[in-house]
């Protein structure tokens, strides 16, 4: 194991709640158990405090610091990042437009001696997430990109209700805001075999809290997400802080880039590596998105 990845998570983790250097030990699996356990029943788990006190206004300064790198752009989506002009069935809910008003900063400008870096390269953290995802390991995207990236949402802005192109994500609150911001999602609303159109165009159109659960996530907490079948959206921001997530993407399969579409959409721009790619895209389903 390289020194810098121990000397990471010893400073960094809280690993007498969170052992992640000791993949043997009784605590480490009772956590990856229980995680498991929430992922399967409700599609998210929530690891608190993940990150030392010690270390958590480090790690709101240095979002604060790369935020206004973030590329910024108001625009009509919808639930499913596909054109708004799609020819589509009536009450499709992929004919609902939706504002999308957060930002991102880009991982080629976030420092790599950062907390999230850092954590995103750690081969115990990698490790440790693999397990909890059932998965034999996990790969770093290839996306220059999108791999790591900090997501901003801005007084009066939300993240609109969406579904992520990979079946898992991994995130982490780095500040929270003043007020709003919170955290939804609709557990499971759709599977790779159906696509619940109904219920989706509920939630979209107000009328499906029966299926929305909401999470208090607290700054250091760490959250493992099922986002390809699960609804989720940050409501809007209140107050003049903004709200800062650190997302850390991971794929079962080494190599992936983002497609030039997507990734123009989200960063404002597209690199060689991403035209290089273009088509060579491999589906884990067919659904819609």
């Amino acid at each position: 194991m390289d020194a810098s990845n121990v000397r990471t998570v010893e400073q960094v983790v809280d690993t007498d709640r969170y052992p992640l250097l000791e993949p043997d030990s009784d605590a480490w699996k009772a956590v990856v158990s229980r995680t498991r356990q929430e992922l399967e029943t409700i599609g998210c788990s929530i690891l608190p405090q993940f990150i030392r006190p010690a270390q958590r206004e480090t790690l709101r300064r240095e979002g604060m610091d790369i935020a206004p790198r973030a590329h910024y752009e108001v625009e009509t989506v919808n639930a499913y990042n596909i054109a708004v002009d799609s020819s589509l069935p009536e009450n499709h809910p992929g004919r609902i437009p939706i504002q999308r008003g957060n930002a991102f900063v880009a991982r080629d400008q976030i420092p790599p001696d950062s907390i999230i870096h850092q954590l995103y390269t750690s081969e115990p953290f990698q490790s440790f997430v693999a397990e909890c995802f059932e998965l034999p390991r996990l790969h770093e995207l290839a996306d220059p990109l999108s791999g790591l990236c900090l997501n901003v949402v801005t007084q009066g802005m939300e993240h609109p209700w969406h579904f992520d192109t990979n079946e898992f994500t991994v995130s982490m609150l780095t500040q929270e805001s003043q007020a709003g911001g919170v955290f939804e999602y609709c557990p499971n609303i759709r599977s790779a075999q159906a696509e619940n159109f109904d219920d989706v165009r509920d939630v979209l159109l107000g009328k499906g809290e029966r299926m929305i659960r909401r999470l208090a996530l607290q700054p250091g907490d760490l959250q493992l997400f099922k986002g390809r079948y699960s609804l989720h959206r940050v409501t809007t921001v209140q107050g003049e802080t903004a709200r800062h997530s650190a997302i850390f993407a991971y794929s079962e399969r080494a190599g992936v880039i983002g497609s030039v579409a997507r990734t123009q959409q989200l960063f404002g721009r597209v690199l060689p590596e991403h035209r290089a790619a273009e088509g060579r895209a491999v589906r884990v389903d067919e659904l819609l998105d």
